[in-house]
């Protein structure tokens, strides 16, 4: 597996989950405090947030495939980006261990 497709994964559980927590933020500013301007804000990062997990689902479906995961390790890595900051410990857990997988996979350097 290339560390690419760890990385593009990386990048999108990093921006869904952001997302994600100022959508929470924005529902709660929206209903619990009745905040000016938060329905606004909660379209806008909404919209992009769902757009976006789209994204994710393909990448991280994609690093599950490759990586050959079981399919309850697979569906707990797509339903992440659904559930406020589990992106970020999610991703921490699946970088730790993939790393470790690529960095054997890869040809040893040889100094002259």
């Amino acid at each position: 597996m290339k560390k690419s497709v760890l990385t593009r994964y990386r990048v999108m559980a990093y921006v869904t989950g952001v997302l994600l927590v100022l959508l929470t933020l924005g529902v709660i500013a929206k209903y619990v405090l009745d905040v000016n301007g938060a329905a606004d804000f909660t379209r806008v990062v909404g919209i992009a947030h769902g757009w976006l997990y789209v994204i994710y689902l393909v990448f991280a479906f994609d690093l599950g495939s490759k990586a050959k995961w079981p399919v309850g390790k697979q569906l707990w890595v797509l339903l992440a980006g659904t559930i406020p900051t589990a992106a970020f410990f999610v991703e921490r857990k699946v970088t730790h261990e993939l790393e470790a997988r690529i960095a054997e996979d890869a040809p040893a350097v040889a100094e002259a």
